[in-house]
C-alpha cells in the first residue's frame, strides 16, 4: 500500500480526487478522514502536527528565570495526537510513502515531520517527496509521475525559524511580563520579528505626534473659451527654478491673488502636447497581491487565508512565492483559452486576437514557484463566498493585464499669462485603453482641458485662493508596512501577514491603518533604552540571511540558533541590569492605556479592569479603600478613546467586537441613564409568574444593554436581550401562545422593526442560528466552512462558543482575528 501525506485534508481529498480520477473512498482512522482508491491511501495533516517547546521543569514562570530559557532545550511533542496517530497506524502498514505538502521551507518542514514519524513506526518503507505549485490534474499528475528527495535542508531552515522564535519570544515575553507583573491572559508579548515590526509602526506614529504643520497659500481660476470652462492653478518659479504651486508667504499670495480678482482674461503662452505609454503591471508576487487586494478592502491575513483556499481548490497558483517572472512552460495563450467559455470570456477572447503575447515581468525572478495566477480549472461561482470569487477575479484580471497591451494617454499642457502671473491647467485623455479594459482596479480619471493655441485669449473667472496646512505623513496601511518589512529584510512572504495579525491579537495596535496603542510604545521605548537588538530591524535581517543559507547548504541549523542564542545572551545581560526600571516603565504605560478619569467617590483614578471571570469593569485605582465601580458590556474588549463626556470629564470607551464594534461612550452616563429609566411591565415571567407572582419588564442595563428581564431578579434570572438602540414602543396586539405584548423598535429614519412578542422573536431567532452552517457568516466560503468542521465546528452555536485562540492554532490560515470578528457576528 502506497500512502500520500498532504498537508491539509481538503488537500488530501482533491489530490486523491485526481490521482484516482474520482474513484476515491473515504474511511476514517483514528477519527481522521483517509482516501483510498487502487492500493492508495491518502492522509491529510492540519499543518505542524508536532511543535517545539521547552521540556516541562521550564514551564512554570515564577519558578525557571527567563534567561535560563536561552540555553534550554527545545523538545518536540505532538500538538494533533489523533493525527499523529492515524498517520502512524497507517505508516505501518505503507509500503511507500509519499510527501505531498506545500513547496515551501514551512511546507518542506511539515514534510519532514511526517518522513520521522513514518519512520519512528517504520524503517523499510522507501519515502519520496512530490512538489507541485497548484493543486491541478496536469500538475498533481506531472509531480507524482516524477517525484524526488525531501530537501532536509530548507526544512532545517524552517526548524531553525521554530526554534529560534521559541527561544527569542519566550525568553523574553517571560522577562517584560514578569517585571510589569502581566501574567495569565494580560501577558506582554515579545518576538523576533514581531517587536521590529511593531517599532516601524511606533517610529511612523512619532513622526505624526511630533509633526509641526507649515501654512500655505494655493490659488486657482477658471479659463473659458467657446463656453468650455476649464480650471488652471497659480504657479511661479522657485529659487532654485523648478515650477512651485504652494505659496508659503501669506502677503506674496495676497498680491497674486489681487492680479488675479483684478483680471478678466489671460493669453496663452504656450501649449505643449505629448502621449505616454502606461506600461501593465507586474506579475503577482505575495506582497504585491496583498497590497492590491488590500486595496478592495481586505487585510493581509485574510487576504492571505483566501488564497490560500483558493489554491487547495485547484483554482490559483500557490500564494506565497516571491517570483514575478512566468515561468518559460507557461503558455499563456492556451491559459486565456481557458476562460472563452466563462464570465470573462469577452476580454479573454480581446486578448486572443493579439498576434503576440509578451507578458510583463517583474523585477524577481526564483525557481520555487511562479507569480500568482489562475489555473484551467475554473470555479462554479454559486460554490465560493462573495469574498473569494472578488480575490479570484482580481487573480484572473491580474493575469489578464499582465498579457494585455500598454494603455495610452494623451496630455495637454496649457501655460497662460494674467496680468503678469501664470496659470497652468493639466488636461490627461485614455487614447488607448489598453490593460485598463480588463483590469479596472487602477484609476483611469480623465482631465478635460480645450485645444488651444498660443496667443489665445481666454476669459477668466472666478479666482480663489485656498489656506492650507501641510499634512503628517500617513501610517502604514497593511499592505504598505509588508512591503516595507519586505524591503528591510523582516520576517518572510509566509510570515509577515502573520506577524501584523499577531500585534492586532496582543493589543498592541489597533484600527487600519493601523496605530500603536501606549503599551505598544513602552515595549518599544523599554527595548530601545535598554536591549534595542531586540527591535533592531538589521538582527532580524541577519538572522533571516542566515536561515537562507541553510537552506542553501551553506550553514546548518545548530550554527545558526547557536549564534541566535548568543546574540541573546547579550541581550539580557543588558536587561536585566534595568529590570525594575523597565517594569516601573511598562506598569506606568499600561496604567495610562487604561485611564478613564477621576472617581467622582475619592478622587483616585478610575481604570479599566478585568476580573477573575474574564469580564472587563471600571473600577478605582484607590481599592480596596474606594470600591466604586461601573460595568461595561459584555461583549468585545474595551478601548478608551481619547473624546471625553462633557458632563463627568470621563474618557469614552469603544467596545472591539469585530464588525459589531460599537461606542458604548461614558460608563457613568451609561449608569445614570439606566438608574433614572423606570422598568416597563409588560407581562407574566413564565418561570416565577405563577407561583410567585414575577413580572416581565422592559428593562435599561448600566453596561447600556437592554433586556426583557423578571422583576425579581435575581431570584429569577428568567430574561431575553433587546436591541441595543432605537425607541422601544409596546403594542396593543398580543400573542397568543405567551400572552405577551408585540414589540416594535423605531430607530431614528429606518423602517420600524415588528419584533413582535420578545419570546416567540427569542425563540425563532435561536432555532435559526443552530440551523445555520458557519457559511452563514460573513467571511466564510465553503473551503474555510470544510477546515473548521474538522476542527469540530459544524454550526454557529459550536464557532460561538468556542476559543478562538485554540480555533486559530488548530485551523490553518484563520487567525484568532478572523474568529473573534465571526463570533460577534453570531452573538
Amino acid at each position: 500500500m502506497e500512502l500520500i501525506v498532504t498537508e491539509k485534508n481538503n488537500a488530501a481529498r482533491r489530490i486523491a480526487d485526481i490521482l484516482s480520477e474520482g474513484g476515491a473512498t473515504t474511511d476514517t482512522t483514528a477519527d481522521v478522514n483517509v482516501y483510498e482508491w487502487g492500493g492508495r491511501r491518502c492522509i491529510g495533516l492540519s499543518g505542524h502536527v508536532v511543535g517545539v517547546d521547552f521540556p516541562p521543569e521550564y514551564s512554570d514562570w515564577r519558578d525557571v528565570e527567563p534567561a535560563e530559557l536561552v540555553h534550554a532545550d527545545v523538545v518536540k511533542e505532538p500538538t494533533q495526537e489523533d493525527i499523529v496517530n492515524a498517520l502512524q497506524r497507517l505508516a505501518r502498514e505503507a509500503d511507500s510513502v509519499v510527501i505531498a505538502t506545500d513547496y515551501d521551507r514551512e511546507g518542506e518542514l511539515i514534510g519532514k515531520e511526517a518522513y520521522e514519524l513514518v519512520r519512528e513506526v517504520n524503517e523499510e518503507a522507501p519515502i519520496q517527496r512530490v512538489r507541485f505549485s497548484s493543486i491541478t490534474d496536469n500538475e498533481v499528475k506531472s509531480a507524482f509521475a516524477d517525484p524526488d528527495d525531501v530537501d532536509f535542508d530548507l526544512a532545517a531552515a524552517g526548524e531553525a525559524r521554530q526554534i529560534i522564535d521559541l527561544v527569542w519570544g519566550a525568553a523574553l515575553t517571560r522577562f517584560l511580563s514578569l517585571s510589569a507583573r502581566q501574567m495569565g491572559e494580560d501577558f506582554i508579548s515579545v518576538g523576533r520579528v514581531q517587536s521590529p515590526t511593531l517599532k516601524l509602526i511606533v517610529d511612523k506614529e512619532r513622526e505624526i505626534e511630533a509633526f509641526e504643520p507649515d501654512d500655505y497659500w494655493e490659488l486657482f481660476a477658471d479659463l473659458a473659451r467657446d463656453d468650455t470652462t476649464f480650471e488652471a492653478q497659480y504657479f511661479y518659479e522657485g529659487e532654485d527654478g523648478t515650477e512651485q504651486e504652494r505659496v508659503w508667504d501669506e502677503d506674496a499670495a495676497e498680491r497674486a491673488f489681487s492680479v488675479l480678482r483684478e483680471a478678466s482674461a489671460a493669453v496663452v503662452e504656450s501649449v505643449s502636447r505629448r502621449t505616454r505609454s502606461d506600461d501593465p503591471p507586474a506579475p503577482f508576487n505575495t506582497t504585491q497581491f496583498i497590497r492590491a487586494a488590500g486595496s478592495l478592502g481586505y487585510s493581509a491575513g485574510r487576504a492571505m487565508s483566501i488564497a490560500e483556499d483558493l489554491y487547495t481548490a485547484g483554482y490559483i497558483t500557490y500564494p506565497r512565492t516571491d517570483n514575478t517572472v512566468y515561468p518559460e512552460d507557461l503558455d499563456e495563450r492556451d491559459l486565456l483559452g481557458e476562460f472563452e467559455q466563462t464570465v470573462f470570456g469577452d476580454d479573454a477572447e480581446m486578448l486572443l486576437e493579439a498576434d503576440d503575447l509578451s507578458p510583463t515581468e517583474g523585477d524577481e525572478e526564483t525557481t520555487d514557484h511562479p507569480p500568482i495566477h489562475p489555473t484551467p480549472d475554473f470555479p462554479d461561482r454559486n460554490k465560493l463566498s462573495e469574498d473569494e470569487w472578488e480575490i479570484y477575479e482580481l487573480v484572473v484580471r491580474r493575469f489578464f493585464a499582465t498579457v494585455a497591451d500598454p494603455a495610452v494617454w494623451e496630455h495637454l499642457r496649457v501655460v497662460a499669462d494674467a496680468d503678469g502671473e501664470s496659470l497652468k491647467a493639466n488636461g490627461k485623455r485614455l487614447v488607448e485603453e489598453g490593460y485598463h479594459a480588463v483590469y479596472p482596479y487602477f484609476n483611469t480619471s480623465e482631465n478635460y482641458v480645450p485645444d488651444v493655441d498660443e496667443g489665445d485669449r481666454l476669459d477668466l473667472t472666478d479666482p480663489r485662493m485656498e489656506a492650507k496646512e501641510t499634512q503628517p505623513p500617513r501610517r502604514y496601511g497593511q499592505s504598505r508596512l509588508i512591503e516595507t518589512m519586505e524591503d528591510m529584510g523582516i520576517g518572510t512572504k509566509s510570515t509577515r501577514h502573520n506577524t501584523i495579525e499577531k500585534l492586532y491579537d496582543r493589543g498592541y495596535i489597533e484600527g487600519d491603518p493601523p496605530r500603536p496603542t501606549t503599551l505598544a510604545k513602552a515595549v518599544v521605548e523599554a527595548a530601545e533604552e535598554y536591549a534595542d537588538l531586540v527591535v533592531s530591524e538589521q538582527m532580524t535581517s541577519e538572522l533571516e540571511g542566515d536561515m537562507t543559507a541553510i537552506a542553501e547548504g551553506e550553514k546548518s541549523l545548530d550554527e545558526v540558533t547557536r549564534e541566535s542564542r548568543e546574540i541573546l545572551d547579550r541581550v539580557f545581560d543588558e536587561l536585566t541590569e534595568s529590570r525594575e526600571e523597565i517594569g516601573d516603565h511598562l506598569r506606568d504605560s499600561l496604567k495610562a492605556d487604561k485611564t478613564l478619569g477621576e472617581c467622582p467617590e475619592c478622587g483616585d483614578t478610575l481604570l479599566v479592569r478585568r476580573s477573575r471571570t474574564g469580564s472587563y469593569f471600571v473600577g478605582c485605582d484607590g481599592y480596596p479603600e474606594c470600591r466604586f465601580t461601573l460595568p461595561l458590556p459584555s461583549t468585545g474588549e474595551p478601548l478608551v478613546l481619547e473624546e471625553t463626556c462633557e458632563e463627568h470629564g470621563l474618557h469614552e470607551v469603544k467596545m472591539l467586537a469585530g464588525r459589531d464594534t460599537f461606542v458604548h461612550g461614558c460608563p457613568l452616563c451609561a449608569a445614570e441613564e439606566a438608574e433614572e429609566s423606570e422598568d416597563r411591565v409588560i407581562g407574566a415571567c413564565p418561570e416565577c409568574g405563577e407561583e410567585h407572582g414575577g413580572e416581565l419588564a422592559i428593562k435599561q442595563l448600566q453596561t447600556g444593554s437592554r433586556l426583557v428581564g423578571c422583576t425579581r431578579y435575581p431570584d429569577c434570572d428568567y430574561s431575553l436581550p433587546l436591541p441595543r438602540r432605537g425607541d422601544i414602543e409596546v403594542t396593543d396586539a398580543y400573542c397568543d401562545e405567551h400572552d405577551l405584548p408585540e414589540l416594535v423598535v423605531h430607530d431614528g429614519d429606518d423602517e420600524p422593526w415588528e419584533l413582535g412578542c420578545p419570546i416567540c422573536n427569542y425563540e425563532e431567532y435561536q432555532q435559526r442560528q443552530r440551523k445555520q452552517g458557519v457559511e452563514a457568516l460573513d467571511g466564510i466560503g465553503p473551503a474555510t466552512a470544510e477546515k473548521l468542521e474538522e476542527a469540530g465546528i459544524e454550526d454557529v452555536g459550536d464557532l460561538a462558543s468556542a476559543d478562538a485562540d485554540e480555533v486559530a492554532e488548530s485551523v490553518s490560515g484563520v487567525s484568532a482575528e478572523n474568529v473573534r470578528d465571526w463570533q460577534a457576528q453570531a452573538d
